[in-house]
């Protein structure tokens, strides 16, 4: 007689089909499994998470020093000598990285949830080291060429860090769906239970205690009453408006007034015969067609050219060529015939446009090299240059140390300023009234302590509005910007939130935080509290009943034997002998390959 169980139906899981798929390459219904995930795969699920959390931070870097592009394309220029925009190339492929790590890891928590086991595809394991090995070189890379920009990364938290908080309270709350699943899990099935229980819930309750204490350390710049609020910085043309049209050029410094700037701002170097002129690197190669005209003197120094030589060279060419800042393709037929036609420009033009808009002008000298016929009255030439222009003592603002004592004596309206972090002791004792430094050097206090004993502080270089914001919201005077254009709509800091205002909004989040996890917790325990056993194949009996024929995909799941086995078997014994055995077993397993063949084709 034979035996046999019903048939039974298979429910299709299209989105469970993808998940297994996708991440370990296992489309095939008999290839998923709900075992636990083997030492190596729960090895490989570690490394999956530490390459996404050091991408996270990769990428938050690069979005934190966006205000420095141009300044990391430029110390690229002078190691290797030539311009390219490296910053695009990274970003694209630190996006690239980090959107491909955080869907794995996506996935990786959806097999979790599901009960699925972890079996990550070799060419996933193979991307994945390939990601978080180029991060480790990149971050050692950075950290020896541009060590300073890792402060940019705690100004960014300070400033965002109401908006990160929150994001991330999100993020732990969402994630009480997979830890209650694992917990009461772990609870149910688990012979060491208490101790799985215990650490796995003692460490996400840690997480959230923490998130939920987070605003006590966040010293946001912003968090303030608007009464409080210090008058909006100045903003002065860093080499004019380099964004805009050539740096260091009577157009960018006619483009920066029209962005209504308080002050000009460029980079002074002296011909061979005394002619200071606005340059910013040391040769001529990247700014200029000196390699056209003079290719056997391209590599060398600015100041070992003659006025004469330099009035020659076009400085506007390279600007169409290069295209620093994508903004050539949205220029006007006129303002590229604009650019085209720059030249070298004097610190004598820049000095009269700066008296016609009643505007300040700062500085930095580069001293001729030794040998030099400049070498030693380099401070000289240019203070008489200044002198001459007409310009208004108290608009400018002087920086070189080189004899600041003799400079004083002459033209006692100079407003010095260090370009050095000193202590306001020193400063008072130099005379100094105002310090130029780079915005990631200084801190809130630094700035209060400044302010208190009446020294200007002006930061360099601000970009972006947000740090425009923060730095506002800090108190500094003055910034120093590539791109004026952009901080000119900035009226008001992008955020501003008074102190009792974020103490609701974190209250509150906290509160409606632990409601949700509270209650999913207890939905996750009454969801499980009825399933005794889990079918792996996710099989549906009776599914028959419920659904047609046409929708269904019927598969035999056992057919038992031993009933065939042993009647035959009697009967081979007692009539036909050891001949008619061997031909029943046959027919036996004959049937067994037919009804194995049949169940794969229907599976």
């Amino acid at each position: 007689m034979v035996k046999h169980q019903p048939l039974q139906v298979y429910e299709r899981q299209l989105c469970l089909s993808c998940l297994t798929g996708i991440y370990g390459c296992r489309w095939k219904r008999y290839q998923r499994s709900h075992d636990n995930s083997t030492k190596w795969e729960c090895l490989w699920f570690i490394i999956l998470f530490l390459t996404f959390i050091l991408l996270l931070c990769w990428a938050f870097f690069w979005w934190s020093a966006r205000n420095d592009y141009s300044e990391f394309n430029w110390l690229l220029y002078n190691r290797s000598g030539d311009w390219t925009d490296s910053t695009v190339a990274i970003v694209t492929t630190t996006a690239a990285s980090f959107t491909y790590v955080a869907f794995l890891m996506i996935l990786a928590l959806c097999h979790i949830a599901v009960g699925q086991q972890l079996n990550l595809f070799w060419l996933h394991k193979t991307l994945v080291t390939a990601a978080l090995l180029s991060t480790i070189a990149g971050l050692i890379y950075i950290n020896r060429l541009w060590g300073d920009e890792w402060n940019t990364i705690v100004i960014s938290l300070q400033s965002m860090g109401p908006f990160l908080h929150i994001g991330a309270l999100a993020a732990i709350t969402m994630l009480a769906w997979l830890v209650a699943g694992q917990v009461i899990h772990v609870e149910r099935t688990s012979k060491c239970a208490c101790t799985s229980f215990t650490l796995l819930l003692l460490g996400y309750l840690g997480a959230i205690l923490c998130l939920y204490l987070a605003p006590l350390a966040i010293t946001a710049p912003c968090l303030m009453d608007s009464d409080h609020l210090s008058p909006r910085p100045a903003v002065i043309g860093r080499r004019g408006a380099p964004t805009l049209a050539p740096e260091n050029t009577f157009l960018s410094f006619t483009k920066a007034l029209q962005q209504k700037v308080s002050g000009l701002e460029a980079d002074v170097t002296i011909s061979l015969d005394g002619v200071p002129f606005l340059m910013r690197d040391h040769s001529l190669r990247r700014t200029t067609d000196v390699d056209r005209l003079f290719p056997k003197r391209q590599f060398d120094g600015a100041s070992s050219f003659s006025w004469a030589e330099l009035s020659t060279l076009n400085a506007g060419q390279w600007f169409l060529r290069d295209d620093p800042f994508w903004i050539v393709q949205y220029m006007t037929p006129k303002e590229r015939a604009q650019v085209a036609n720059q030249s070298v420009c004097r610190l004598e033009e820049m000095l009269q446009l700066a008296v016609e808009s009643n505007c300040s002008v700062l500085f930095h000298l580069r001293r001729p090299p030794l040998g030099h016929p400049r070498h030693v009255s380099w401070v000289n030439d240019t203070l008489q240059v200044v002198l001459r222009s007409g310009t208004p003592q108290k608009r400018v603002m002087w920086t070189p140390d080189w004899d600041r004592e003799v400079v004083r004596q002459v033209a006692s309206g100079f407003q010095q300023t260090s370009e050095e972090k000193l202590s306001t002791e020193a400063l008072q004792d130099q005379g100094i009234l105002q310090v130029y430094l780079r915005y990631n050097q200084v801190t809130r206090s630094d700035l209060r302590e400044f302010s208190a004993n009446n020294l200007s502080v002006t930061l360099y270089t601000v970009n972006e509005p947000w740090l425009y914001s923060a730095l506002w919201c800090s108190g500094v005077s003055s910034v120093s910007s590539d791109a004026p254009h952009v901080l000119r709509n900035v009226p008001y800091p992008v955020w501003l939130m008074s102190p009792g205002e974020y103490c609701l909004i974190w209250i509150l989040s906290d509160l409606i935080s632990f409601a949700i996890i509270i209650g999913i917790f207890i939905f996750q325990k009454w969801r499980m509290s009825g399933v005794r056993s889990y079918n792996p194949e996710q099989i549906m009996l009776s599914a028959a009943v419920r659904r047609s024929s046409q929708d269904v995909s019927l598969m035999k799941e056992k057919l038992i034997f031993s009933g065939i086995y042993e009647d035959r078997l009697s009967f081979c014994t007692s009539h036909q002998g050891d001949l008619l055995l061997w031909s029943h077993a046959c027919h036996v397993r004959v049937s067994l390959l037919t009804c194995a063949l049949f169940s794969l084709i229907h599976f």
